[in-house]
């Protein structure tokens, strides 16, 4: 006979959730599954607010399914192991990113990337190997398989280390795969924001130049005298541009609006990689003969498998490496989530939930 849902997740739980497309989180009461023999269970602590996660409030992309529960840059402290947990014991501080499930058969999750596992389950609005609805960090406590939780550093703060499970991630990944971290490389970064500052902060500890390009030139001080970044381009000033032309040995771009690539293509050397990281509502124009006569190439990368999570996290700890943030209670959350519509942060919100979520 079926198991009821009591059965099924018989742990109470509660959090802020979007109940449609309006995006307006309010609190909502649920329940999580008990702990199984591979599970690690904590105690949220932070959780910071991804530019995902307005666009996932507001089904802006599309297959938003409500009542939807955000948060997928979650960091807390482990309350309960199961039986044949290994690598964590109650007390350890811990975070989750994106996925908390994939097939663990095929070829991308043989090669620790399980975030291109076309079975990867997200950490919130997803369908578990159960069959019920994944819930995000904007909540109490969380339940996770355990080869999808990060162990973090002691020496890295929790709230400022929240982001980087999605945001540093994302940035960090292709800087290895594309062989963009190295002394001697010139790296170029679009956009100040969630991504793009941490991607400066990556990108200058793995030894590269890095240069920030934007198209708000009150930026520039920012960039440089407080991210490392070393030297500052205006996208819209053509005769900056142009003087950089076939300077950048990678780019990455954090942009989610759409744009044009024309101009930074013409920012790479021959060999030149442009790798986006945003994720524009509607297709970008891409121009073919530029690629042709450098031999240059467009890729996207989307966040890191586990293991290099894992990685990530590490080298951060020991570069002294953290997200910019700004801490909010629970109840500041769709204050915050305009604001973020407006970029009205530096650099990214994250939730205070131990000490400003309230049950009803």
């Amino acid at each position: 006979m079926a198991k009821s849902a009591e059965e099924v997740h018989p742990v109470k739980s509660f959090g802020w959730a979007a109940r449609d497309h309006s995006g307006i989180l309010s609190p909502f009461s649920f329940s999580r599954r008990a702990t199984g023999a591979e599970d690690v269970r904590f105690k949220v602590l932070y959780c910071g607010i991804c530019h995902t996660d307005l666009h996932r409030i507001k089904n802006d992309w599309g297959g938003s399914n409500y009542p939807l529960l955000p948060g997928h840059e979650v960091v807390g402290v482990v309350t309960e192991v199961g039986s044949k947990v290994q690598k964590f014991k109650i007390g350890d501080k811990v975070g989750v990113g994106c996925l908390v499930g994939a097939c663990h058969s095929c070829d991308n999750c043989a090669n620790d990337l399980e975030n291109y596992c076309p079975k990867r389950v997200p950490t919130y609005n997803g369908t578990y190997h159960d069959g019920t609805t994944t819930y995000g960090g904007y909540s109490d406590h969380m339940v996770t398989n355990e080869h999808f939780v990060v162990r973090i550093p002691e020496n890295i703060p929790l709230d400022a280390a929240a982001p980087l499970l999605c945001a540093g991630i994302t940035t960090y990944s292709p800087l290895i795969y594309f062989e963009l971290g190295k002394p001697g490389m010139h790296v170029g970064v679009v956009g100040l924001g969630g991504l793009g500052h941490v991607g400066v902060k990556f990108a200058k500890a793995l030894g590269a130049k890095v240069t920030l390009i934007s198209t708000s030139p009150n930026k520039k001080k920012e960039a440089i005298e407080h991210l490392g970044a070393d030297s500052f381009l205006v996208s819209q000033d053509s005769d900056q541009m142009q003087a950089a032309m076939g300077t950048m040995d990678g780019i990455l771009d954090t942009v989610s609006a759409v744009h044009p690539l024309l101009p930074l293509i013409g920012l790479l050397k021959s060999h030149g990689k442009l790798i986006m990281l945003g994720a524009p509502d509607k297709p970008l124009e891409l121009p073919v003969f530029p690629l042709l006569m450098g031999r240059k190439l467009v890729a996207g990368s989307f966040t890191g498998g586990l293991k290099e999570a894992q990685e990530m996290i590490d080298f951060a700890a020991k570069h002294n490496i953290t997200a910019d943030i700004e801490v909010i209670p629970m109840d500041y959350v769709n204050t915050a989530m305009e604001r973020l519509t407006k970029s009205d942060v530096k650099y990214r919100f994250v939730i205070d939930v131990a000490n400003t979520l309230k049950a009803i």
